[in-house]
């Protein structure tokens, strides 16, 4: 019997540590538009809204549409940006400012159900010297809707619904290469943990079952 309640009693802690590896697995993310500066030819996470944003002539600016859980994970606007090629056919003009604009709307995995994203592509928005980011996005990307609370929802009518909305899933994506859909995520690390676990107390097990025969 006491050897029985010891199996059993193994057995439940094993069913344990698998249940929690497998809920370590599942991660709580956003669905939205994240916004961005390109900066010495790289993405960086913008430090403020698009609504107080004040970019200067020549600035290259994406917004990007994916599931991310904060701004270390958000996924950056996919493909090749720079200012001379996106504005190349827009001359600038004396008390104007050109601002160069990168529009991803992510990939179908991060889409709401029944949507599907437009193809990304770029805009070159000239607007007044002190326009805002989210003001030259309107001249290029109509229609746009916000919250009560100023958040940017949607671009050019997409999505149809929705705002941050919070999302369930088996990872969230991380930041993505340009030009690349997402990889294929290996095994968590907290599942990696939990089956090292479950190999090291399965072992522990059976040598006390051989201890206790010999």
């Amino acid at each position: 019997m006491r050897r029985r309640g010891r199996a059993a009693w193994v057995l439940a802690l094993l069913l344990l540590v698998l249940g929690t590896a497998a809920g370590q697995a599942q991660a709580v993310g956003y669905r939205y538009w994240s916004f961005w500066d390109l900066t010495g030819g790289k993405w960086t996470y913008a430090t403020q809204g698009p609504s107080t944003a004040r970019p200067s002539d020549g600035d290259v600016e994406g917004f990007r549409f994916a599931v991310s859980a904060d701004s270390q994970d958000a996924s950056k606007p996919r493909g090749n940006a720079d200012f001379a090629s996106i504005c190349a056919k827009t001359p600038a003009r004396s008390g104007r400012k050109r601002v160069a604009l990168v529009i991803d709307s992510g990939t179908t995995a991060d889409a709401p159900s029944g949507e599907i994203p437009p193809t990304p592509r770029t805009a070159c928005a000239r607007v007044p010297t002190d326009a805002t980011t989210a003001e030259a996005l309107a001249t290029v990307a109509t229609p746009l809707r916000y919250d009560t609370n100023a958040l940017l929802c949607a671009i050019a009518g997409y999505p149809r619904t929705g705002c941050g909305d919070q999302v369930t899933t088996s990872h969230t994506p991380s930041s993505e290469p340009a030009k690349a859909e997402p990889t294929p995520h290996g095994p968590s690390v907290g599942l990696l943990a939990g089956i090292a676990t479950v190999a090291v107390l399965g072992g522990a097990a059976i040598w006390q079952t051989r201890r206790r025969r010999s």
